[in-house]
């Protein structure tokens, strides 16, 4: 998978593109980076990629020349072109896996008060937001979204059916995981995990996976219900 990141500041991506999982995934091969400075696509002295809104208002509004020349100097038939913005449909386990699947991710950084609407109707495929609240520009939310993405991928975890294994993957948040020593400070590992009886493991998982997710999220096990037809 290629993914290309069209921001003002792609240095904020160095660090975190560098370390950990995503180091790893781009050095076995399993994805190439990529960051574009919007500003090398512009064309005045200035570097101006923003612009004062028609109609008055608060705020700056990003040009669309500059964003159209970056995603066209990148952009292939395969290519998928997303916008990181508030207007954006909530991020989920779901569409990871699915962006999983993708040959090639372009993500688009919002800033400022958003993008000029034109961005929007002729470059874009998908807009993604990764909550309600405001960010200062949409490097940290594409951050969110390419690790999501990229441990989807075969091979970048390692372990075989890790990835389907994580919260949210049934969907249901994990269950408790605990290690050695078996107590600490008068704590005790529940006696399931101890007896090496790998169905009464599983079991204890499972229910402590439902119980976790009804106290936490009980959103998700109205949606495992409902796609499942279990009205109880």
């Amino acid at each position: 998978m290629q993914i290309d990141v069209i921001t003002l500041f792609p240095e904020m991506l160095d660090g975190f593109l560098g370390q950990s999982m995503m180091k790893r995934a781009a050095k076995a091969g399993h994805v190439v980076f990529n960051g574009l400075n919007l500003r090398d696509f512009t064309e005045d002295k200035h570097r101006t990629t923003d612009e004062r809104p028609f109609g008055g208002g608060p705020g700056m509004v990003m040009k669309p020349e500059p964003i159209f020349k970056a995603v066209e100097s990148v952009r292939t038939e395969k290519s998928r072109v997303i916008l990181m913005c508030p207007q954006g449909k909530p991020f989920t386990q779901q569409r990871a896996q699915e962006l999983s699947r993708e040959e090639h991710l372009i993500f688009v950084c919002g800033h400022y008060e958003g993008v000029d609407e034109r961005i929007r109707e002729a470059l874009i495929d998908e807009e993604i937001s990764i909550g309600d609240y405001v960010l200062t520009n949409g490097v940290l939310p594409a951050a969110v979204v390419i690790d999501a993405v990229v441990r989807q991928i075969p091979g970048v975890l390692g372990g075989e059916g890790a990835a389907e294994q994580e919260s949210f993957s049934e969907p249901l948040l994990e269950y408790p995981q605990y290690t050695r020593p078996p107590e600490f400070r008068g704590m005790k590992v529940p006696e399931e995990l101890l007896t090496g009886n790998h169905a009464a493991i599983a079991e204890w998982r499972r229910k402590q996976s439902e119980k976790r997710t009804a106290a936490r999220r009980p959103d998700l096990l109205d949606s495992r219900r409902a796609e499942s037809g279990d009205d109880a």
